[in-house]
């Protein structure tokens, strides 16, 4: 493991990191940015107050940009990770993996099929087969050896198993296949369990062509299991194991629930320090107790923490038997009338259909009572008796009460707690000289130590038991005289209980007391059940159909594939794949079939002597990430941010500022390097003479202006018209003109435009002899203004017209120095500066655009505009441009072409743009000089 928690899989590209200097040395040159001019050229001079410096060679910032790019690639190249993991001796002639995927292994799978993972893929990097082995599967599955890919199908698809590990079984298969694979690495990501046969088991696995072991273990042995779950008298008694080694105390909490997962009772059992046992009671009412389907411990998700029941936790079934036949005229005379009214809330009463012992015994016996009560029974035929001393040694418990016949039968040391005197004694008579004797205090060793003694209870006759060593042991009940009046005493695993008395009120008042009662109930509690109550007794001891499963995680769910029925023996029944542990049986009657067992202990799993170099290595997910990727992300950012800060400095991105998306990204760069551009902003103002900010903040940008009328209808179409015409120039061209300007003629600053548009009306008021004197002084200074009387005027300047449009432009133009005009020729700049066009169209079409007349038109080949650079200062349509030209917000037309014609405002649009470009570079194109230039660009 590195000391660094980064690592390189190719350490010898870093080397490149030398190159960083040449590639500063490379990067620092950049070309100039191209410069914005902006039009008049009065804007050229306002800069030569402050004149900007082009660089020559890249900022700072951007050459820092590249180099840190530049360094993220030899790094990605150089492909580190962070946080390495070893690299585990997965080589040789083959991997071989074998995987506890028992119980014990489900609480955390997930960081041993991660550990499984890394060994397959160092496996896979040496070029080595995998063999891999599940220890809790069936016998006769596929071990391999695989190639990686289908080793990680085989171990995704795996899942831990709720039964024990089978170590023996498997490991000497993966033996077998090593035999064929010399010098193999082994692996061995056990459970941290001990199982028997794993002595055995470790030797054949590793003494067969192993040549070096990784050994895999978890941090500690965490395991929490419950092994009892009894039904007692006061509760459930509980008994959870954890592996030893622990010296902390510790606490588990147990959950009872019912069949439908209801939680209703707790408890809380304690581990002390260093202890591997702990035992609560779950302390609930025995009514409530019976609807317990499984206890189960919190926060352990592993099937050894659940723990099933069956009928032999819940309400048990009492058998009830008599040799005397049932009076229905005198009920309260009846041996077992008392009996089934003190059982009958707490128990299952069932009695036989005959009344012959031979008969009567079997019946009840064939329905699996937990207790039988015979009441008076006498002598018991000797087939029946074999019978019933067989269910008492398994777990059944006889109460017997005395009478006539039991005392006249003699003793049977199987079926009674204490050997008997002959006859019986009576108490209170009138030949007897003792009184009836009460009831004293129970003895604290019997199960009715807790009850108060019944001093309303009298007895007057009983049956006496002989004095023997252990006769106070087995009494738990006596007479104030000290003899007995209740005996008992374990007999294998069953129980037998003897009432001196009889069960009805002849020879004590007992049975009609409530202490009766609670005796009874406190007996019924000791009790076992022996079973489901099935019709048919026999299939029922043969197999049991799998009915609820415990999984691997701990919960219920319902019968697996794998499982199958279960023969119920005599003692417990071993937990395999085919009889995973949970209910086997059906609604009617369930047999719990559990994992861990009364004596079950979790020994934590020691690792064998190894011969060969062993590698330990801890449970855990593979926490390295590879940062080849993230750094290659890196790197492109980086790549985008430069080409963007290209753009940025080439004007690109400035150049089509109606885009949102070249917007945004402008703005970015902007902030970014707001601080620089504000700095050098602040240097030039302070340079500035007064009213230069007024005149540089008018120049700033190139607009088009139009002549402010008065009208407000024909002032709106002129802005709309040129805020058109704006944006078709921003869309076609390399012009970004501003916002139009409407200027007044009498006051405003007219230098600061190129060309201003007047359209004539008649209503609007005739311009002042000083505003009209300010035009013609803008037109002689290099202006240019275009006049539209928009009336499809086309009859010439010196023709009459009747046009009021006409008149009022003949009278402006009469107090302006007019030069000569004609139709804009065929060989005109006008007609090519930008594209193309035979004629000028506006919203109307016919009328020709008038110009200032070359100098000898006749002569064409000697005119003006092919020898200089000369800008006509008047223009005169009457087509109507702006009307053309307008558009709304949403850049739709406002107002109709005469005639309809979609290709007529087009035409206008470009008859715009030619007289723009015409304006701002004058007989450029008719320049013979740029003509092999042109028609180099254009490939010729």
């Amino acid at each position: 493991m590195s000391w660094l928690p980064l690592s390189f899989g190719a350490p010898m590209v870093l080397w490149g990191l030398l190159a960083l200097p040449v590639i500063w040395w490379l990067l620092r040159l950049t070309p100039p940015r191209p410069q914005t001019e902006v039009f008049p050229p009065l804007r050229i001079l306002a800069r030569v107050l402050r004149r900007e410096e082009t660089p020559q060679q890249s900022p700072w910032w951007l050459t820092l940009l590249r180099l840190l790019m530049a360094a993220l690639i030899v790094a990605a190249l150089a492909e580190p990770v962070f946080n390495p993991r070893e690299k585990l001796p997965a080589e040789g002639a083959a991997l071989a993996l074998v995987i506890d995927n028992d119980w014990a292994s489900a609480a955390d799978w997930g960081k041993r099929v991660a550990t499984a993972e890394r060994l397959i893929a160092d496996a896979n990097s040496n070029g080595v087969p995998v063999l891999i082995a599940f220890t809790a599967e069936k016998p006769n599955a596929e071990i391999g050896p695989f190639d990686a890919a289908a080793a990680l199908d085989r171990l995704r698809a795996a899942m831990p198993r709720p039964i024990p590990t089978d170590r023996p079984a498997v490991y000497a298969r993966v033996a077998s296949a090593l035999e064929s694979l010399p010098g193999a690495s082994v692996a061995v990501l056990a459970d941290g369990l001990a199982a028997q046969g794993d002595e055995a088991a470790f030797n054949t696995l590793l003494s067969k062509n192993a040549a070096r072991v990784v050994w895999a273990v978890s941090d500690r042995l965490s395991l929490t299991g419950l092994t009892g779950a009894d039904n007692q008298v006061d509760g459930f008694a509980l008994t959870a194991i954890r592996a030893p080694g622990d010296p902390a105390p510790a606490q588990v909490t147990a959950g009872a629930f019912d069949d439908k997962g209801r939680r209703i009772a707790d408890a809380t059992l304690t581990f002390a320090p260093g202890g591997t046992t702990a035992t609560s009671t779950m302390a609930v009412p025995f009514e409530l107790r019976n609807d317990f389907a499984y206890i189960a411990l919190d926060g352990e998700r592993q099937a050894g923490a659940v723990r099933v029941l069956d009928e032999s936790s819940k309400r048990r079934r009492v058998g009830l038997l008599s040799q005397a036949e049932a009076d229905q005229a005198q009920p309260l005379l009846s041996p077992l009338y008392y009996i089934r009214r003190a059982l009958q809330p707490f128990a299952d009463l069932v009695e036989p259909s005959s009344v012959d012992l031979a008969d009567a015994i079997p019946q009840l016996l064939d329905q699996k009572p937990a207790m039988i009560v015979m009441a008076d029974v006498g002598t018991i035929p000797e087939q029946a008796r074999r019978r019933l001393v067989d269910w008492v040694d398994k777990g059944g418990t006889l109460v017997r009460f005395a009478g006539s016949r039991l005392a006249a039968a003699g003793n049977d040391d199987d079926l009674l707690p204490v050997r008997l005197l002959t006859g019986e004694r009576s108490l209170g008579g009138a030949l007897s000289w003792t009184a009836p004797q009460p009831v004293t205090e129970f003895p604290k060793t019997g199960p009715f130590a807790d009850l108060a003694p019944p001093t309303e209870v009298t007895v007057t006759r009983q049956v006496l038991a002989e004095p023997t060593p252990d006769i106070v042991e087995r009494t738990w009940a006596t007479l104030a005289d000290g003899t007995p009046l209740v005996t008992g005493m374990k007999k294998d695993k069953g129980t037998l209980v003897l009432f001196h008395v009889t069960p009805e009120a002849t020879w004590s008042n007992l049975p009609i007391s409530g202490s009766f009662v609670e005796m009874l109930r406190r007996i019924v509690q000791l009790s076992r059940n022996q079973g489901a109550a099935v019709a048919n007794a026999e299939a029922a001891a043969t197999s049991l159909a799998p009915y609820r499963m415990i999984s691997a995680d701990g919960t219920l769910v319902p019968p697996t594939p794998d499982a199958r029925p279960l023969v119920p023996g005599a003692g417990p029944q071993p937990v395999t794949l085919e009889n995973p542990p949970g209910l086997y049986g059906s609604e009617t009657g369930v047999f719990a079939h559990n994992l861990l067992v009364g004596d079950s202990a979790f020994t934590p799993l020691a690792r064998p002597e190894i011969t060969v170099p062993v590698t330990t290595i801890q449970y855990a997910f593979d926490e390295q990430r590879n940062l080849k990727g993230p750094l290659v992300t890196a790197a492109l950012v980086l790549m985008v941010l430069d080409t963007l800060a290209v753009f940025w400095m080439g004007g690109l991105l400035s150049r089509r500022p109606r885009r949102a998306g070249a917007a945004a990204t402008a703005a970015v760069l902007l902030i970014a390097l707001g601080a620089l551009i504000g700095h050098a902003d602040v240097a030039r103002a302070d340079d500035a003479k007064p009213g230069d900010t007024e005149a540089i903040g008018g120049i700033s940008k190139t607009r088009i202006a139009y002549v402010l009328t008065g009208e407000p209808g024909i002032d709106s179409i002129s802005r709309a018209g040129l805020e058109g015409l704006t944006r078709f120039l921003i869309e076609k061209t390399a012009l970004e003109p501003g916002a139009p300007a409407g200027v007044d003629i009498s006051k405003d600053e007219l230098s600061f435009y190129p060309l201003i548009y007047w359209p004539i009306d008649p209503s609007a008021p005739m311009p002042s002899e000083a505003a009209i004197a300010r035009v013609d002084a803008y037109m002689q200074q290099g202006g240019t203004v275009l006049f539209d009387t928009r009336d499809q005027f086309a009859n010439g300047i010196g023709a009459d017209s009747t046009s009021p449009a006409t008149e009022r432009l003949r009278d402006i133009l009469g107090n302006l120095n007019v030069p000569p005009l004609e139709p804009v020729p065929s060989d005109h700049v006008l007609t090519k500066s930008f594209y193309i066009l035979p004629e000028f169209p506006g919203r109307f079409a016919g009328s020709p655009l008038w110009v200032e007349a070359s100098l000898e038109a006749s002569n064409t080949e000697n005119r003006p505009v092919r020898t200089g650079d000369g800008v006509s200062p008047i223009m005169i349509t009457a087509n109507d441009f702006a009307g053309a030209w307008a558009v709304d917000e949403n850049g739709d037309p406002l107002l109709p072409t005469v005639p309809s014609d979609p290709m007529q405002r087009i035409y206008a649009l470009r008859a715009g743009v030619n007289i723009m470009m015409y304006m701002l570079t004058g007989n450029y194109k008719s320049d013979q000089v740029h003509v092999p230039v042109l028609l180099e660009r254009l490939g010729q």
